[in-house]
């Protein structure tokens, strides 16, 4: 569809937004340059016709998670005639003011947002796209899981006081209370916060047996040390902000004592293990000759060339699977029990 509204030669210019200053944007303009790299090197977009496709280029614009200077981005996105798409923005607030200026025109700009959440931008206008779910089904979920999962029936809540922080808190809290549950406090954040004690006292006088985080990274981590430093034992959860959460180096509490002798010696095993399959899988893959491919990966190539097929191959790609879909789920999954 882009290849047909553009220009008949020349790239296709996508401009992408973001806080790429910071460092929770880094992995959003990594994956876009990644992408492009990727399908420029297969011949770039195909228009439907003989001959070559037309290379994706990005217009890269930071927007230091921002609303003024997302609404600056997006101006200046929308004056460029190159610009047929616009990737981002990364958070609802500086979505919400960029997407009014990208629809709001003679000339409506297609949006597409990596993690906007927010459930108001549902329908601010026709042309603007989110690939995650709205904090609706966030905060619905969590309280499902802390209800039948954790058998919680008394609940705290620490959220950032922002659009993400309490859309989250207000869904939670209002399923939590549908299926029986008690939200004995709600307390808010900012980043500046530098302790939240008296959050975590106050619940805990109040009797509360899971807490919720509705907050970004740097705050969950706060809660979690200052949890182990009060040697509270609550179950925690939290939604889709807090990726990047490492299960063993934030879950030191979770190991027998004493706990972090014990995750260092964790560490230092896992460590020595990805050391040891890293080599394994270099010298294997050399002596096979793999060699990356768009159809079969490294592994898969050395595993068919032992074994020729069969159990073994099927295995190694089981294998392979559990282990991706560990690593992936880690940060959402394990995050309840390596807290609690």
């Amino acid at each position: 569809m882009l290849a047909a509204c553009s220009r008949p030669s020349g790239p296709i210019v996508i401009g992408l937004a973001g806080p790429f200053s910071q460092p929770r944007g880094t992995s959003m303009l990594r994956a876009a340059q990644l992408a492009v790299e990727q399908i420029n090197a297969r011949g770039g977009v195909k228009g439907g016709k003989a001959g070559g496709g037309r290379p994706l280029k990005l217009k890269v614009a930071d927007d230091s998670g921002s609303e003024n200077v997302a609404m600056r981005v997006a101006e200046q996105l929308y004056a460029d005639p190159a610009v047929l798409a616009v990737v981002g923005h990364l958070s609802s607030d500086p979505s919400k003011a960029a997407a009014r200026i990208y629809g709001g025109g003679a000339t409506p700009l297609v949006m597409v947002s990596p993690s906007s959440s927010n459930p108001d931008l549902g329908g601010i206008n026709p042309y603007f796209f989110r690939i995650c779910p709205s904090d609706l089904q966030h905060g619905t979920e969590l309280a499902r899981f802390a209800w039948q999962t954790l058998a919680a029936r008394r609940a705290g809540i620490i959220y950032l006081n922002d659009d993400y922080g309490r859309g989250v808190r207000h869904t939670f809290a209002a399923a939590f209370t549908r299926l029986g549950g008690v939200v004995v406090e709600a307390d808010p954040a900012v980043p500046e916060t530098r302790s939240l004690e008296p959050y975590l006292s106050r619940m805990r006088q109040g009797g509360v047996d899971v807490l919720m985080l509705a907050t970004e990274r740097p705050e969950a981590e706060l809660a979690l040390r200052e949890i182990q430093a009060l040697g509270l034992r609550w179950p925690v959860i939290g939604g889709d902000a807090l990726t990047g959460i490492e299960a063993v180096s934030n879950g030191v509490q979770a190991f027998k004592k004493p706990e972090a002798p014990n995750a260092a010696k964790t560490l230092g095993i896992l460590g020595c293990i990805l050391a040891v399959m890293f080599i394994g899988i270099t010298y294997l893959a050399n002596a096979t000759g793999a060699r990356p491919s768009d159809t079969k990966s490294i592994v898969a190539q050395v595993a068919d060339a032992t074994f020729h097929g069969g159990f073994g191959f099927a295995f190694v790609q089981i294998a392979t699977a559990l282990v991706l879909v560990l690593a992936a789920n880690t940060s959402y999954a394990d995050f309840p029990r390596l807290s609690s």
